[in-house]
């Protein structure tokens, strides 16, 4: 069994990370940088999410280009990963493919398509900071 972090970008407000474990985690596997899953996995119902890129245990980023869940050496001169001083420069580093696999530990997502309630109100979030807020006024 495999176990991810996910991360979870909303880009309206922050982002969100997740463990997923067990038969959650299963759903990942086989999937690859681009495609979209469905955000009940990470309790997010209503919710889609589309896989932006990720990370294996050793740290090395996936690469939406390269085929494959394995780690390669690949010759790069921009895109992820590559972070050159000079025009021109070229380095050969060890990325990993585009498909998830048991090596994966962080896979970075994205919202797609919201649900009815807002991601801070799944969690728990905001109905605490509305709670506090009336008690506040109470004392008051």
């Amino acid at each position: 069994m495999a176990d991810f972090k996910i991360v979870v970008s909303d880009p309206k407000t922050k982002a969100y990370q997740f463990d997923v474990t067990g038969p959650e985690a299963n759903q990942y596997m086989g999937k690859s940088i681009g495609e979209t899953v469905d955000g009940a996995t990470v309790g997010l119902t209503g919710y889609t999410l589309k896989i932006t890129g990720g990370s294996d245990k050793g740290g090395t980023v996936m690469r939406g280009d390269l085929p494959g869940p394995k780690r390669q050496k690949v010759l790069i001169t921009t895109g992820i990963g590559s972070k050159p001083k000079t025009q021109g420069v070229r380095r050969r580093k060890s990325m990993r493919g585009r498909d998830i696999s048991p090596d994966t530990s962080q896979i970075n997502t994205k919202v797609i398509e919201y649900g009815d309630k807002t991601i801070a109100a799944l969690l728990g979030g905001e109905a605490e900071e509305s709670e506090i807020d009336e008690e506040s006024i109470i004392e008051e």
